[in-house]
């Protein structure tokens, strides 16, 4: 039952951040402008439209998640990401078809984005609520370490072909073969989340007697979690822009920086599980606070390193580090809001938290960053943005309930 939230999870997250890894093609084929900067902030802002559709896909597919089920508003995600997917994968590029490609491509990133918002919440729910006593931070942590797995295989992928094609190839066709291959494992997912059980429970007793429970009612825990979403949201973000980043600013080969992507995931994938161990043994609030507030005070002597020595294991190492503190507060993190919401709002309670956090500032962050560059004129200054958001991210932990060893609400 776990292997159909994780893989589905996975292909969701894969199809979304590929666009990432390969923005700089992408800028090319559909956004042509005057410099590679402007075609790269137009791609990046593009990248950026799959956020804005994410808070209404967590409303409403977290409210159907429910009151309808985990399981229905699991395979409706899949149908949403395979339609966003489909569009990029096939969409002609701009000097075959005009301004029809950008604006496909636009609407692709809505649908994905759609998708991806309902998803976070019913997957959480469902995690937490599966997991056996005392392991509902091991259980729970599979959100993110899917999300490290995603990043790996996408990376691998890219690395792959960076490796095999020639830049030309790579732009004329070669960027859209990991789009395709997502689509071909999406059947899997389909299959494996039909089986799944369901979780939410109908007609109890407990859902018989008590009272209708209300979003509203916990606003409160609602602005703490999207604090604490945020600062793991901007690292991330980075994490995954490391493959523009070692391109375009570093100059460094397209297979070195694809393979910083492929760290990422490793690093990703491990360390969220090791927060999630964790975390069910020491609390939830010391696994994200620690990591974070390690992440704002070393990111900028790690940037400036890389910056001063423009080496694959120097890019590699900083990328490990960064992935590994946000894997692990991340980890803790996504555990730690959705057990504090009632089960009757948990799926939409979560769903609203992530999709608004990262609306806000995972769909900004790869164009803040390229901006940030380019005025300032120093590489580093990726840098200060996640240190800032870090800090912040820090209080809204710091303020958040402890629920180790609290039994689930219903």
């Amino acid at each position: 039952m776990v292997a159909a939230t994780v893989i589905g999870n996975a292909l969701e997250f894969y199809d979304f951040v590929t666009y990432a890894f390969f923005a700089v093609y992408i800028g090319k084929s559909f956004f042509p402008a005057s410099t590679a900067l402007g075609s790269l902030l137009l791609s990046v802002a593009v990248f950026g439209v799959g956020f804005v559709t994410r808070p209404l896909g967590g409303i409403v597919i977290g409210a159907y998640a429910d009151r309808v089920g985990r399981r229905p508003a699991l395979l409706l995600t899949i149908v949403l990401i395979t339609l966003g997917t489909l569009g990029l994968a096939l969409t002609p590029t701009f000097d075959s078809i005009g301004w029809w490609a950008p604006a496909i491509v636009v609407t692709a990133r809505l649908v994905q984005g759609l998708g991806l918002g309902g998803e976070i919440g019913p997957s959480s729910a469902f995690l937490i609520e599966s997991a056996p006593d005392g392991q509902r931070g091991l259980y729970g942590s599979w959100q993110l370490a899917s999300q490290g797995l995603a990043t790996l295989v996408a990376g691998g992928i890219g690395m792959l072909m960076s490796s095999i094609l020639t830049p030309a190839e790579l732009l004329a066709w070669g960027w859209r073969v990991p789009f395709a291959v997502g689509l071909l494992l999406i059947p899997v997912a389909l299959y494996l989340r039909r089986a799944m059980p369901e979780t939410l429970e109908h007609g109890s007793a407990v859902g018989a007697t008590v009272a209708p429970v209300k979003v509203s009612q916990h606003g409160r825990l609602i602005l703490l979690s999207v604090l604490v979403v945020l600062g793991g949201t901007v690292s991330t973000y980075v994490g995954n822009y490391m493959t523009t980043y070692a391109i375009s600013t570093l100059k460094l080969p397209p297979t070195t920086g694809m393979a910083a992507t492929v760290v990422v995931g490793v690093s990703t994938f491990a360390f969220a599980l090791l927060g999630g161990w964790l975390c069910d043994r020491v609390g939830r609030r010391p696994v994200m606070l620690w990591p974070r507030l390690l992440a704002a005070v070393v990111s900028y002597p790690a940037f400036m390193l890389l910056v001063e020595q423009r080496t694959a294991g120097t890019l590699y190492a900083v990328a490990m580090l960064l992935a590994a503190l946000t894997a692990i507060s991340g980890a803790a993190s996504l555990v730690a809001i959705p057990e504090l919401f009632p089960r009757r709002i948990r799926a939409v309670g979560m769903s609203i938290t992530y999709a608004i956090g990262v609306a806000l500032f995972g769909g900004s962050t790869q164009f803040v960053i390229t901006w940030l560059i380019e005025v300032t004129g120093n590489p580093a200054a990726p840098a200060w943005y996640v240190t800032v958001t870090s800090i912040i991210a820090v209080v809204g932990m710091y303020l958040m309930p402890e629920g180790r060893g609290r039994a689930l609400e219903h």
